[in-house]
């Protein structure tokens, strides 16, 4: 029972650390944040993204989700303009497992006891994305603002726009920047 205990949350925190966004930002700590209010797509940005035009689509259809949450409004004369880049590659995890356990063998006589037997090494590999999400003043054109979320992607297409909306959701948690 304690096996079956303990399996069930070693599960769970391999299944909640598959689905988690890790996010880092970063600031220009002279910008007024309090006056951005408005924003628009850098359109070469979007252009530019090596991505499906559907998970493009996702992407934005997640940030327009999201952006009213953080105060602003779609526009043509926008405050901000907003530029997405996207990174992807394949990452390898590699689980050795020795197995410790009860056995026999022959040496000085019979004996039944403990001991180190054959293991196996498995290696599966998981595609992990990142989003990179710019904020740049439209009047300077300077940064003001990134955030960039990495974490697994999904190849189930019915997953897709959940997960792209956790990762713009994750990454747009920590704007505005708490000024210190």
């Amino acid at each position: 029972m304690k096996l079956i205990k303990l399996l069930s949350v070693l599960g769970f925190f391999i299944l909640t650390s598959c689905s988690s966004v890790y996010v880092n930002t970063d600031y220009d700590k002279k910008a007024n944040f309090e006056s951005y209010k408005t924003y628009a797509y850098n359109k070469s940005s979007i252009d530019k993204l090596e991505i499906s035009d559907l998970d493009k689509k996702r992407i934005l259809y997640a940030l327009d989700a999201a952006m009213p949450t953080k105060g602003f409004s779609k526009s043509e004369n926008p405050d901000v303009l907003i530029n997405v880049f996207t990174k992807e590659r394949e990452r390898v995890n590699v689980y050795n497992n020795m197995g410790w356990g009860p056995g026999w063998g022959l040496g000085w006589g019979w004996g039944i006891g403990w001991g180190m037997g054959m293991g196996f090494t498995q290696t599966t590999t998981t595609p992990e994305g990142t989003l990179y999400i710019d904020i740049v003043d439209a009047k300077t054109k300077e940064l003001v603002w990134q955030g960039i979320g990495t974490g697994y992607l999904t190849t189930n297409f019915e997953k897709k726009d959940e997960r792209i909306a956790e990762f713009v959701s994750k990454i747009l948690e920590k704007y505005p920047p708490i000024m210190k």
